[in-house]
């Protein structure tokens, strides 16, 4: 009878020990889980904040500011526009004169 008890008593610790194992590590992991969802609000809440500041700094205004104040460029007017008419003989002799090794090896071919 003594070795039944004493046999039930080791079950009964063996298990206690195991329960708070268990218990422990379901506390840890529930922290974790916890601590992963305030990140992912977190993370949400800066990814909602980036969009919105991406948004603001394409407005076009915002680009013709940039482009006048860093580029230093300016508003096409007839006054400043200058035009390019084709003239037809330039347009072919050009090519072959910019590029007279080209040139060269495809008179040479068959």
């Amino acid at each position: 009878m003594i070795r039944i008890n004493l046999v039930l008593l080791l079950a009964v610790l063996a298990s206690a020990v195991y329960l708070v194992g268990v218990q422990y590590d379901s506390r840890r992991l529930f922290t974790e889980l916890d601590k992963s969802r305030a990140e992912a609000r977190r993370l949400e809440t800066e990814f909602q904040r980036l969009q919105v500041e991406k948004r603001a700094q394409a407005t076009p205004a915002r680009v013709e500011k940039l482009a006048r104040e860093k580029l230093q460029m300016r508003q096409a007017t007839p006054a400043i526009t200058t035009y390019v008419t084709y003239s037809g003989p330039a347009a072919t002799t050009a090519p072959q004169a910019a590029f007279p090794a080209a040139a060269a090896s495809q008179e040479g071919m068959p």
